[in-house]
């Protein structure tokens, strides 16, 4: 058996078996040994997994967001389907899983607290009262989680209220509003990385002594005079285990940024550049790659190699 093609992400749990979503392929399990794939003819809802997740006692969450947001629980024998609770219930809690509701413009978000999946609506940032989608979920070290939407910017939750970066200031999604946050990172400074070449600090309101509580910084763009323009729209960051961070674009390879230099690593499949969904820092500090239409990519310290279970 082979890993299908179209890899959206790769997961390794915490008995180290991987897992990968695909495109329209189910997912695959792989525990150094075997390649196993799952699909709806076991279980799954749908072919298409974008998001793994794992809970406290080893369960592991499958979301798919097309044709319509499901999000699966998968105990090791059964699939099962979790039901949305429309609620109110807002908290932060370390061992709850938070769930992203991307294709359409209805401001939700799922929160799962091994009980109920509570379907929560985020509230509109001032001054913007249009609705938006839930493009990406972060959880930074101090246990906030923010949320990236499209197109109104960026939202931190800290388990009483809401803080927002608006749309106006993070310009660069202005022009291309399709793309929305698809990633934030919280580098090794504390500071945060949205989609794009700058940096935000992030202060509380009684430092700055005013009612935004960050201050944005060029950042990589500024620091050399290469061509950085394929970062402004990468899809996926990853800090690694020595405070790098990785940056995936679609078409433009990997950026890989020390905090002084930029380094580009293509990768390519039969000497052509191909086009990646994700990157992923597993267990033992490897990273991965999830590609559109060739598979696994693993880094083996020089280069992006593809992965053959």
């Amino acid at each position: 058996m082979e890993l299908g093609s179209s890899i959206m992400v790769v997961y390794q749990d915490k008995k180290n078996v991987y897992w990968f979503g695909s495109w329209e392929t189910g997912v695959y399990r792989y525990d150094g040994k075997k390649l196993i794939n799952y699909t709806t003819m076991h279980g799954l809802p749908n072919n298409r997994v974008d998001e793994i997740q794992q809970d406290e006692s080893g369960d592991i969450y499958f979301t798919s967001f097309y044709p319509k947001p499901t999000i699966v629980k998968f105990d090791g024998n059964t699939f099962t389907t979790l039901a949305p609770i429309p609620s109110n219930d807002w908290q932060l809690k370390s061992t709850d899983l938070w769930f992203k509701h991307t294709y359409d413009l209805e401001n939700y978000v799922y929160r799962y607290d091994g009980t109920t999946l509570h379907k929560l609506q985020l509230p509109e940032p001032p001054s913007l009262p249009n609705p938006f989608g839930v493009y990406s979920i972060y959880k930074d070290i101090k246990g906030n989680i923010w949320f990236g939407t499209n197109p109104v910017g960026v939202c931190r939750y800290d388990g009483e209220s809401f803080d927002w970066i608006t749309e106006e200031d993070v310009t660069e999604f202005r022009n291309e509003g399709a793309n929305g946050v698809r990633s934030i990172t919280e580098d090794k400074n504390g500071d945060f990385w949205f989609n794009t070449e700058n940096r935000y600090s992030i202060y509380d309101h009684l430092t700055l002594n005013s009612d935004t509580f960050y201050t944005r910084h060029e950042s990589i763009g500024s620091l050399d005079e290469k061509n950085t323009s394929g970062l402004n729209e990468y899809l996926s960051t990853v800090k690694d285990n020595n405070n790098n961070l990785w940056f995936v674009t679609y078409r433009s390879g990997v950026w890989k940024y020390d905090g002084t230099k930029i380094t580009h690593y293509a990768v390519q499949d039969n000497s052509q550049d191909i086009t990646l969904f994700s990157i992923y820092k597993d267990n033992n500090g490897d990273l991965w790659l999830g590609t559109h239409e060739n598979g696994a990519y693993k880094f083996n310290g020089q280069t992006f190699e593809k992965f053959k279970p």
